[in-house]
Parts: structure tokens; C-alpha cells; sequence
């Protein structure tokens, strides 16, 4: 565990600028927050979000204190705790809501263990890869490290039906595989499984799942479907260059536009602020994503490295599903935008995640040393 005299020598010594950052997406998240839920005469949303964001910079603190490396050999141990964590939701604590049974309620405290399981699986996955690594292209290996992502996902999906968060963890592998330095033949070779498989998945996808897909090519074959889509890219095409101003968006204000303060904030961005504010936006997450890949450049050990390449995918995938969705590219698949979208669990997980690599960057040897 890493120890400092004062507030003064942590401050020092962690990564202001990874803080500093995410401070900066939680305010102005925090203002369209409160853009958003203004209609609905409660101030509920927004005062749970400051103390998820409070909540969250004490979890950056606490966790960026401890050495995960030395846990790291306990891997299988924190992935079974991962997949009994999930399988809570079959428990009475379990609860549904937006469709799908995806959180746990502890009085009036709500978490949704798939957005805190993809921590853990960094974490395990990180630790897995980094004790494969030097079989890394070998079958027998990419096979267990498979295994590894399936019943991950299939722990997280059977309980919740949140397919949106399993398509997360399929990201976040992916981008860590590609990190660790896989073969681009595997990669070719996956891509041509997938594309195979696309007939024989669309035979199992029916009812409202197939029609998200299809509604983002013809809105007309279920307009109840394409709704939300459609309103979001109205709002933000209304917004043009400036927007409309902060509490003026006619879309977002004067609507039931449902999920606009938590998958859909993106839409009020574009609607109250334009263009600049989308821009602002994705300038401070690329600002934030760019600082995690050097943490892992600049790491210590190939677990470390993973890891924060982990975080840093997680962080680019929910950016781009997000904005792709709120644009009519994607289909709406209940995915938030890091540190923007209303929801402690995610505010709370990404703090966690940032600050894992603020502990990373705190360990970083010298030049003269490595």
C-alpha cells in the first residue's frame, strides 16, 4: 500500500491531471443533469449525482493507495467473486428497471453490478493475460482467455438481459487483446467468425431487439422503437453551432423524452450548447482516454500495462456506443456516457477505474531507474 505524509505529498505525487480531468466531465455532466431532469420539478437527480461524484473522489483516493500487482496472483479468486456478485440479481435483492433486472437494491441505495463488474474483470483479466503473455498466440491460450470473457458475460447477461453492458466487456477484451500484442491473423480470423455467424444470430434476435437494429435503416418498421432515437437526433440537429441555451432545449424541456438524463445527456448537450458542446464533450473524454493509454505506456509491469489499457477501453467504448447511439448509429442498448450520464454506480465505477491507474502512475519508476 502506498503511504503519504499529508494531502500535500499525495497530491504531489498521484496523477492531477487524470483528476483534474474527470473533474471537469463530472461539472459540466453535472449541468446537463440538472438540464435534464429540470422538467421534473426534483432536485433527487442531481444531488445524487454530486454525492456519487464526492463518493467517487474518495474512491479515486482510496483505491490509488493500493498496489494491485500484489493481488493480481489472486486473480481466480476475484473472478469467481465477480461472477457470484452478479449472480446476486437472481436474489430477492435484485430489481428491474428500464426492461431489464440489472440492480441490486440495498434500502434506497440501487447498484448495478455489471457496470462495477467490468472493474473486476479488468483486473482478471489483465492478470490472466499477463501470465499467458508469453503464449499469448498460441490456441490452446486465446481458447482459456475466451472462456474467461463467456462466462463473464454470460454471468453479467442471463441475469440482467442487459445485452448493452455485455457488448462492453466484449470491447474491453478486445481492445486489451489487441494491446497485449495478439496476432493480427487471430483478429482476421475472428472478424470472418463473426460476420459467418451474423446469419445464425439474427435467427435467435426477435421481438424488440431485432427492431432496434432494423429501425436504425427505416425508422418506419417500428416507430415506437425509433422514437427515442429519433427525438435525440432532432434535438441535437436543432442545436446547430451554439444551441438553444442552458434550460431552453424545447425537445429536452418540454417532453417525456425517456433515459435523456442518463443514455441520452449527449442529446442535451447538442440541443442546449450546439456543436461547441458536443465538442467539448468529446474533447475533455479524448483528453482523458489519450492520458490512460500513456499511464499504461509509461507502467511498471505487463499487468499494470493491461490493466490501464483495459480502463482505457472501457472509457472509448462507452464514449463511442453512446454518442453512435444518441446519433442514430447504433442501436439503443442502455450504455452511459463516462462521467456525463446521471447514475452513481457509473459514476462511482469510473472514479474507481481512474483511480487504479492514478496508483499505477504514483509506482511509475524514474527513467534512470528502469
Amino acid at each position: 500500500m502506498y503511504s503519504f505524509r499529508s494531502l500535500g505529498h499525495y497530491l504531489k505525487h498521484t496523477d492531477l491531471y487524470l483528476l483534474i480531468v474527470a473533474l471537469c466531465c463530472s461539472v459540466y455532466g453535472g449541468i446537463l443533469v440538472y438540464s435534464a431532469t429540470y422538467s421534473m420539478d426534483s432536485n433527487r437527480y442531481i444531488i445524487t449525482q454530486l454525492v456519487s461524484v464526492l463518493i467517487g473522489i474518495v474512491a479515486f483516493v482510496v483505491v490509488s493507495l493500493f498496489d494491485l500487482e500484489e493481488l493480481s496472483r489472486y486473480w481466480k479468486v476475484f473472478f469467481v467473486i465477480n461472477i457470484l456478485f452478479q449472480m446476486l440479481l437472481f436474489t430477492p435483492l435484485g430489481y428491474s428497471e428500464g426492461g431489464n433486472n440489472s440492480w441490486l437494491r440495498f434500502g434506497s441505495v440501487g447498484i448495478q453490478p455489471g457496470e462495477v463488474g467490468k472493474v473486476i474483470f479488468i483486473f482478471t483479466f489483465a492478470a490472466h493475460l499477463a501470465q499467458e503473455f508469453d503464449r499469448m498466440n498460441h490456441w490452446r491460450t486465446l481458447i482459456g482467455l475466451a472462456l474467461h470473457l463467456l462466462i463473464v458475460i454470460g454471468s453479467v447477461i442471463i441475469p440482467s438481459s442487459d445485452v448493452g453492458v455485455g457488448l462492453s466487456y466484449v470491447f474491453i477484451f478486445i481492445i486489451m487483446l489487441f494491446g497485449a500484442g495478439l496476432s493480427m491473423k487471430w483478429f482476421a480470423g475472428g472478424t470472418i467468425i463473426a460476420v459467418a455467424s451474423i446469419p445464425f444470430i439474427w435467427q435467435v434476435i426477435s421481438g424488440f431487439r431485432l427492431d432496434r437494429i432494423l429501425v436504425l435503416f427505416d425508422p418506419t418498421i417500428n416507430e415506437n422503437v425509433a422514437w427515442q432515437t429519433e427525438k435525440s437526433k432532432v434535438a441535437i440537429g436543432a442545436g446547430q453551432i451554439f444551441g438553444s441555451g442552458f434550460l431552453n432545449g424545447s425537445q429536452m424541456q418540454h417532453s417525456n423524452f425517456p433515459g435523456k438524463h442518463t443514455d441520452f445527456i449527449f442529446s442535451v448537450a447538442g440541443e442546449e450548447f450546439g456543436l461547441v458542446g458536443c465538442i467539448i464533450v468529446l474533447a475533455l473524454l479524448c483528453l482523458l482516454i489519450l492520458r490512460l493509454f500513456y499511464v499504461s505506456y509509461t507502467a511498471n509491469s505487463t499487468f499494470s500495462a493491461l490493466m490501464i489499457i483495459g480502463i482505457a477501453g472501457m472509457f472509448l467504448s462507452q464514449t463511442f456506443e453512446n454518442i453512435l447511439m444518441c446519433i442514430g448509429m447504433f442501436p439503443v442498448v442502455g450504455i452511459t456516457l463516462p462521467l456525463f450520464s446521471y447514475g452513481g454506480s457509473s459514476v462511482i465505477t469510473m472514479y474507481i477505474a481512474l483511480g487504479i491507474a492514478a496508483g499505477v502512475r504514483m509506482r511509475e519508476k524514474p527513467n534512470w531507474l528502469k
